[in-house]
């Protein structure tokens, strides 16, 4: 048991887990960079600790700094949230070793997931059906070019330590393979620490599909469904619903019968998502398994009526998944979400600086999960994510219909931000109809001519735009550093 939670995030997911250990009765520890000095999750913990300057390897992927302001202030258990050191196999064991709580699975679990050759083994020994690939950890490009022999073209070059798109290449022959293998190794080698890579074969134009499961320290494992997340921009997911229009009752019921007995099993604990590419014939494949909550939770929540980051905490204080779901399980009505990016809607580039107004849409079946607010200034050292808008219909039109309004009515200014490019894409028939996949956006992709309806940072009196904002406060941090 423990009573005092340490967040070790930033952003709008540490208000979500601080919002859910206050309605436990729990209290709670926020860390912060020097960037993140005035966000909301440190006004609004019962204490906050500045770990470090702004860059990530000096702050929230700092773990001796983190476990530190767990021991000064008392906390009994990390929650790591989604992403930095969610995955961090070493960080599990370093909060074990020292006697914090782990909000997670354990150091062994999360090692072996976030290995993905280990867990695409694991997997295909349970029987789950899996993506032909390497053998092993591919070592070189010679060796690269061997395997593309027998697996054809076009493949993908992952990398085995990886997640959310990073070191990761589609090759389409083998001219290609030598340079985007070199590509995927430096990127995974910057982004994990791991330059580890090995080879799949590619499906053209797939689904991704995910199944969000919860397991306790008793050997017991519960499926919440899936989630469709197939519309991507570079691996990176933009929109997600759930339940998707492609899955049928019957193929839900075995999926999660099987990832339930597969992951009980391995002695999976706490919430974990296992994604899946889908064939245009309905197969599911196995790709990897986040062991962590995903950013795209709130669509579960909103169709089953659970609250994840709550269960996750109950799992880890000894609770029974039965328990901490609080009932069955039942899907009801269809939920949307839009990930908002502070990013230019067309080009893509970051748009940090200040957010001179910012108004959330509301009414019935409308959440927005943030931590931004007007007079917030939006670094360019994080993560471009500064808002999810989530929707729940009774069914997909309504969902569809309820998402147009709540991005009519949300107001950002003083930044760019990516609701114009979820406009249309709410707007394209294919979308409409459910007629999606993975490369859904390369046929997307806008050209250069100004959108109707795109909104340009306002400029007001006294208020520095956002470019000139974001070079002075670069130029500040990088001093401070």
């Amino acid at each position: 048991m423990f009573n005092k939670v340490l967040i070790a995030n930033r952003g709008e997911i540490a208000l979500r887990i601080l919002c859910a250990c206050k309605e436990l009765g729990l209290q709670t520890v926020a860390i912060y960079s020097q960037a993140d000095r005035h966000s909301l999750h440190v006004r609004f913990a019962d204490e906050a600790i500045c770990i470090g300057p702004p860059a990530l390897a000096r702050s929230y992927l700092h773990i001796p700094a983190i476990v530190s302001a767990a021991e000064i202030t008392g906390a009994g258990a990390i929650h790591p949230g989604y992403g930095l050191l969610s995955e961090n196999a070493h960080f599990a064991e370093v909060c074990e070793t020292r006697g914090i709580k782990f909000i997670g699975p354990p150091a062994e679990v999360v090692r072996m997931m976030g290995e993905k050759q280990k867990a695409r083994a694991a997997m295909q020994r349970a029987g789950v059906g899996i993506i032909r690939g390497s053998e092993g950890i591919v070592e070189n490009e010679g060796e690269a070019l061997e395997w593309a022999r027998s697996l054809g073209f076009p493949l993908l070059v992952k990398a085995s330590a990886g997640g959310g798109g990073r070191g990761m290449r589609v090759v389409r022959d083998r001219f290609e393979l030598p340079e985007l293998f070199r590509q995927a190794r430096a990127e995974a080698q910057a982004a994990f620490g791991n330059g580890d890579l090995y080879l799949e074969q590619f499906l053209p134009r797939p689904r991704h599909i995910e199944f969000q499961v919860l397991g306790d320290s008793y050997g017991n494992v519960a499926s919440l469904g899936e989630r469709e997340c197939s519309i991507q921009r570079r691996h990176q997911k933009l929109i997600e619903e759930s339940p998707s229009v492609k899955m049928t009752p019957e193929l839900r019921a075995t999926t999660g019968r099987q990832l339930e007995k597969t992951l009980g099993a391995l002695g999976y604990v706490n919430a974990g998502t296992v994604e899946f590419l889908m064939n245009p014939e309905g197969a599911l494949f196995f790709i990897e398994m986040n062991a962590r909550i995903q950013v795209e939770h709130p669509i579960t929540e909103m169709v089953t009526g659970v609250d994840l980051v709550k269960a996750q905490i109950r799992i880890a204080m000894g609770d029974r998944v039965e328990s901490a779901l609080r009932g069955p399980v039942r899907l009801h009505g269809h939920a949307m979400e839009c990930r908002i990016n502070a990013e230019h809607p067309q080009s893509f580039t970051p748009s940090a600086g200040m957010i001179t107004a910012f108004s959330l849409p509301g009414g019935i079946g409308v959440r927005v999960d943030t931590a931004a607010y007007q007079g917030a200034v939006i670094p360019p050292h994080y993560d471009s994510l500064i808002a999810k808008l989530v929707v729940r219909g009774a069914d997909r039109q309504e969902a569809l219909s309820r998402m147009e309004r709540a991005l009519d009515m949300f107001i950002v200014g003083g930044i760019h931000t990516s609701i114009p490019l979820h406009r249309r894409i709410l707007a394209d028939p294919d979308f409409r109809c459910g007629n999606i996949h993975t490369e859904f956006m390369e046929r997307f992709m806008p050209t250069s001519r100004k959108w109707v309806g795109e909104e340009t940072p306002a400029a007001q009196p006294g208020v520095l735009p956002g470019s000139e904002l974001f070079r002075l406060l670069r130029t500040d941090l990088l001093q401070n550093q």
